[in-house]
């Protein structure tokens, strides 16, 4: 006896897309243009970090640059990018920091206060990008190119706002968490529990 399969049609065509999904840019690219739409890599170190401008294609409008961690660096930067986005033609833009430890925060905070779309590149994400452009090199400016095409990718992740009973519950989360720490400090070390 032959058993027949079923063969089920999917309901609807539904488009894939490489990425995911909170990184996905591929409709802001085709409203704005592909030579109209900006990506800043950023790569980040404790006391400086390295970015530069390019077009979607990859075509480098501003060198990698270095910048200093302190206020008046970073205000300069944000600045700069603009006025260059501006005169490129850029309609659209995305900043893509890689994420390292907390050294990323400052510039992270900084492009968003300026009011750029700022996201985070994982560092494996920018590893994978890197290991066949360069496998045996690692320099802060091939590391820009591999957070760039990360971004073009769908590998920079936006950071999806959080409500305020989130933060209210993690901000006392964290604050228990604080004060067990500090009462076990204070505790005798031979200390045992009268039951």
């Amino acid at each position: 006896m032959v058993t027949k399969t079923r063969v089920h049609k999917s309901a609807g065509s539904k488009k894939r897309f490489i990425g995911k999904p909170t990184g996905r840019i591929q409709e802001r690219v085709q409203a704005a243009g592909p030579q109209h739409f900006g990506v800043i890599p950023v790569d980040c170190a404790k006391r400086r970090s390295k970015w530069m401008l390019c077009d979607f294609y990859g075509r480098v409008i501003i060198e990698p640059t270095p910048v200093e961690h302190s206020a008046g660096a970073l205000k300069a930067m944000t600045q700069f990018a603009a006025e260059a986005c501006k005169t490129e033609g850029l309609t659209d833009t995305i900043v893509a920091v890689e994420m390292t430890g907390i050294y990323h925060k400052p510039v992270y905070r900084a492009f968003r206060k300026a009011g750029f779309d700022t996201r985070i590149v994982h560092p494996f994400a920018s590893s994978h990008c890197r290991q066949p452009l360069h496998p045996d090199e690692k320099t802060d400016d091939q590391d820009l190119e591999a957070i760039f095409h990360a971004a073009i990718k769908g590998y920079g992740l936006a950071t999806l706002p959080m409500g305020e009973v989130y933060l209210s519950v993690q901000a006392a989360s964290r604050h228990r968490h604080s004060l067990v720490k500090q009462r076990s400090r204070l505790m005798p070390i031979f200390w045992t529990p009268d039951f």
